[in-house]
C-alpha cells in the first residue's frame, strides 16, 4: 500500500519526501528535478509504543510502517504526454492514495512553472489531467460494457449506466471520488482503477510565517478540499528539513519550541496518510521486541496473523487478544489475565485498531 507525493515542479514535494524518508531524493530548483520515482519505507508515529516499551522494556521496538513515493512533478498536458507526462500517470496509478503538495508561500528564488503562486490554480491542473486519463479509460471501459447490455441481464445494463453516468460526470470536470456511489458502483468503479477516484490528502507548504498565523490560501485550500470530504495539512517543507537536521531529541525539542509547535509536521502528515489507506496497527509485546503491526482495516484475527508469517495464518487455531487500554491500566500480560481482561476470539474476529495480540497456530 503505497503513497504517491504529486505536484507541479517546484512545490516542495521532494524536500517534503526527504524529511519523510532521509532517503534525500534530489531536490533543486528546476523543474523534472524528479525523474525516476523514489519510495521510501517511512516509519507511524504512534505513542503507544513508547508506552508499551515502558511496561515490557523489550530488546528492541519496531514502530509500523508506511511506503512513500515522490513522483515527478507534472505539468500542463501532462494527460498527452507533455514532460514526464506519460511515466507520472503510470508511477501515481500504481499508488493507492495521493498527497497533493501545494505551494503556498512566495520566494523570487524559487522557480514558479505557472509564473505565479495561486495553490487553486495548481491543483485544477493537476485534476484536469488526471481527469482528462480517466476520461480516456472510460471511454474504454463504456465501449466494452456497452457489448455486454445485449445480454440482457440487469447487472451488464446496471455496470453500463453506471459507466456511462460517471463519464459524464468526470466530463464535466469532476473527480470520480466525488461521484455518489453505492456498493454495487463502488465494486464496479474501483475494477477501472480510475485516478481521479484515489483518496487525496492536500499539504499546504507554507513559510515560516504562516506556520505560526496562517495565510490566505490556507483557508481558501481548506473551503475547498471540505467540498470534497478531503483533509489538509499545512507545514513548512524547508523548516521540517531543517528540523531533519538536528541531531539530539532535545535540539528538536527546543526548535519546535521556538515555532510553537508540539510535534513535526511531517508526524501527522504520516499518520494522516496511513489513515488515508485505511490502514491500522495491532500490537506484539515480548521481552524480545514490541511491534506495531500494519493491516488493513475489517481484517480477521487470521488475516493479522499472516502479516507476521503465512504459516500462521494457514494453521490460525485462535487469538489471544488484549485491548491495549487493558494493558496499559494492568501493566502486564498476567495481570491482565487475573483480571479476566484476555479474551479468546477465533477466526471471524475483526481485529480492531491497538489490541495486542497472540496467535495459535499449527502447520
Amino acid at each position: 500500500m503505497k503513497c504517491g507525493i504529486v505536484g507541479l515542479p517546484n512545490v516542495g514535494k521532494s524536500t517534503l519526501f526527504n524529511c519523510l524518508s532521509n532517503a534525500k531524493a534530489q531536490s533543486a530548483n528546476y523543474p523534472f528535478c524528479t525523474i525516476e520515482p523514489n519510495i521510501g519505507t517511512v516509519s507511524v508515529p504512534d505513542e503507544r509504543l513508547f508506552e508499551l516499551e515502558k511496561l515490557v522494556k523489550p530488546e528492541r521496538v519496531l514502530p509500523a510502517v508506511v511506503e512513500i513515493v515522490d513522483i515527478a512533478g507534472l505539468v500542463k498536458g501532462a494527460s498527452k504526454g507533455e514532460g514526464l507526462g506519460n511515466k507520472f500517470l503510470a508511477n501515481i496509478r500504481e499508488c493507492e492514495a495521493i498527497i497533493h503538495v501545494l505551494r503556498c508561500f512566495e520566494d523570487g528564488n524559487i522557480i514558479h512553472v505557472e509564473g505565479t503562486v495561486d495553490p487553486i490554480r495548481d491543483k485544477e491542473i493537476i485534476d484536469i489531467e488526471l481527469q482528462l486519463k480517466d476520461i480516456e479509460t472510460l471511454a474504454k471501459s463504456v465501449e466494452k460494457a456497452k457489448k455486454f447490455i445485449k445480454s440482457g441481464k440487469k447487472d451488464d445494463v446496471m455496470t453500463y449506466e453506471t459507466l456511462l453516468n460517471l463519464q459524464k460526470f468526470v466530463e464535466e470536470g469532476n473527480n470520480a471520488r466525488e461521484f455518489p456511489m453505492d456498493d454495487f458502483s463502488t465494486e464496479i468503479i474501483s475494477d477501472v482503477q480510475l485516478l481521479t477516484n484515489k483518496p487525496v490528502l492536500y499539504v499546504c507548504n507554507v513559510d515560516e510565517n504562516s506556520i505560526k498565523n496562517g495565510n490566505e490560501w490556507i483557508a481558501k485550500i481548506e473551503e475547498m478540499a471540505a467540498k470534497e470530504n478531503a483533509e489538509v495539512v499545512v507545514l513548512a517543507a524547508q523548516i521540517e528539513a531543517d528540523i531533519n537536521e538536528l541531531e539530539t531529541f532535545e535540539e528538536r525539542e527546543m526548535f519546535l519550541d521556538e515555532l510553537g509547535l508540539t510535534e513535526p509536521g511531517v508526524n501527522r502528515l504520516i499518520r494522516k496518510a496511513y489513515d488515508l489507506l485505511k490502514l491500522q496497527t495491532y500490537f506484539t509485546a515480548g521481552v524480545k521486541e514490541v511491534r506495531a503491526w500494519t493491516i488493513g482495516r475489517g481484517w480477521t484475527a487470521p488475516q493479522a496473523a499472516g502479516v507476521i508469517h503465512t504459516d500462521f495464518e494457514k494453521g490460525f487455531i485462535r487469538a489471544e487478544v488484549i485491548k491495549y487500554e487493558d494493558f496499559l491500566k494492568f501493566g502486564s500480560e498476567a495481570k491482565v489475565k487475573e483480571a479476566g481482561k484476555l479474551s479468546v476470539e477465533g477466526k471471524e474476529y475483526i481485529v480492531q485498531d491497538g489490541d495486542m495480540m497472540n496467535f495459535r497456530f499449527n502447520v
